[in-house]
């Protein structure tokens, strides 16, 4: 073995890819050997490599014309090692070989079992016997190496009925429980049937479970926010308040009804002593009294109500609140949401498509966006019974589930909700959609 030869299969055993073992034999070969140009061709795919060139295009008419001659050459079973012309080739492929080629060539076929090619190598002068030698020494190290490294790529319908042909084939003298082909039916039966957990992926968040909500206690405007998104507070801690500036005019004008209202009680009682007319004014001016006084507890209550004051503890749920500051409001209007700090569920929407049978009790993982490698466990509670749109404008149903123990994540964080179902079939799974589709499609 010369020492070109021997540093050739050195770099073909620490070759990195199959790619790079076509470009060392296209390429590099020439320090055993001159030759103008080299082509690898593989019987299932084609040219492969070209020397001088990165990348082979199958649709240019040089590549074309090589394929035809290479499989020309296969099919004639040529010798590894085996030199060629013009003349070997038919007329119509021999007619374009001065337009492409030089005069001489040698063939490099595949002597490894299960990959099929061989490499092409020309030039203007003969190959001696010394070089066929050497070359076909190198063919047989760079067809082992090649070999180890592709995959060939079953992209002609031939391989794949070839395969499908040796699969089914049956088997000569064989027993019939030992056939192929009855391993791989039984191996598929086997495989299409074996149980799976039926589940769906949708997109869900941690929620309050039984949250407190704060409503507008009367109509006003909200002056001040005391407390911020997500905020702890403690019960009774002061939330908002609205404007007390009407109400508290309001007040101004009540009690100064009530001091004119008990001023002429005062003077009609003093009347009445000489006048007899005025005892009948009395009665009236003590039911006007009554409703001054009425009229200024309510007023006072209103002041009271008007700063909003938590009614327990928790984390604070709500929007930026200086888009309620100088709002008007209404009795009963929402405002904010207090949830407490254990009082934590999982909320997800599965959508139409994905509506499996689920049961209360059945398994949910939440995967939150931040923090995908804590994933927090709970138990299904219920799933609504009829689809509810959504923001975006799509239909869900709607489903709650409880956690099986304590979580650190806060309130609010979203990602992925799996949910398990009930054991199916792998073939059930796999086809479950497409059959879906196909029968909403065809109406089957």
């Amino acid at each position: 073995m010369t020492r070109a030869l021997w540093d050739l299969a050195r770099r073909a055993r620490f070759a990195k890819s199959d790619r790079e073992l076509g470009f060392l034999l296209v390429n590099d070969t020439l320090a055993l050997a001159p030759f103008r140009q080299a082509a690898l061709w593989l019987k299932d795919e084609g040219v492969w490599s070209l020397s001088g060139v990165v990348q082979v295009d199958a649709n240019v008419p040089y590549v074309q014309w090589l394929d035809l001659v290479a499989r020309h050459l296969h099919e004639l079973n040529c010798p590894v090692g085996q030199t060629f012309t013009a003349a070997d080739l038919p007329a119509e492929l021999a007619s374009q070989w001065g337009h492409w080629w030089p005069e001489h060539a040698i063939w490099l076929g595949s002597s490894v079992e299960g990959v099929s090619g061989a490499g092409i190598f020309l030039r203007d002068t003969f190959w001696t016997d010394e070089e066929k030698t050497e070359m076909q020494e190198w063919s047989e190290v760079w067809w082992h190496a090649f070999s180890a490294l592709h995959r060939p790529k079953m992209v002609r319908l031939g391989r794949w009925r070839q395969i499908f042909s040796w699969l089914v084939h049956p088997q000569e003298g064989v027993v019939w429980w030992h056939q192929r082909r009855l391993q791989m039916a039984g191996a598929l039966l086997a495989v299409l049937l074996w149980p799976v957990q039926l589940t769906v992926l949708s997109p869900g968040e941690l929620v309050p479970a039984h949250p407190t909500v704060v409503r507008a206690p009367l109509d006003g405007v909200i002056d001040v926010f005391h407390v911020q998104p997500n905020q702890l507070i403690k019960t009774e801690q002061p939330l908002f308040s609205f404007d007390e500036i009407v109400i508290q005019s309001k007040l101004d004008v009540s009690l100064q009804a009530l001091a004119t209202a008990e001023t002429d009680y005062r003077q009609t009682s003093q009347l009445a002593l000489t006048d007899p007319k005025s005892k009948t004014q009395l009665g009236l001016l003590v039911g006007r009294i009554e409703e001054r006084r009425a009229e200024i507890e309510y007023l006072q209550e209103q002041l009271t109500r008007a700063r909003v004051l938590s009614p327990q503890a928790g984390v604070v749920l709500m929007d930026d609140p200086s888009e309620w500051i100088g709002k008007p409001v209404a009795t009963g209007e929402r405002i904010l949401r207090i949830a407490a700090l254990e009082d934590v569920e999982v909320e997800a929407w599965v959508s139409l498509a994905d509506a499996i049978s689920l049961s209360p009790g059945d398994a949910v993982t939440l995967y939150l966006s931040a923090s995908p490698l804590s994933p927090v466990s709970a138990k299904l509670r219920y799933m609504s019974h009829e689809a509810v749109q959504r923001p975006d404008g799509s239909y869900a149903y709607r489903v709650r589930a409880v956690l099986d123990s304590k979580t650190s994540h806060r309130v609010g964080l979203k990602g992925t909700a799996k949910l398990q179902g009930e054991w199916v079939p792998l073939s059930y799974w796999v086809m479950r959609r497409p059959w879906a589709t196909v029968r909403a499609y065809l109406g089957l």
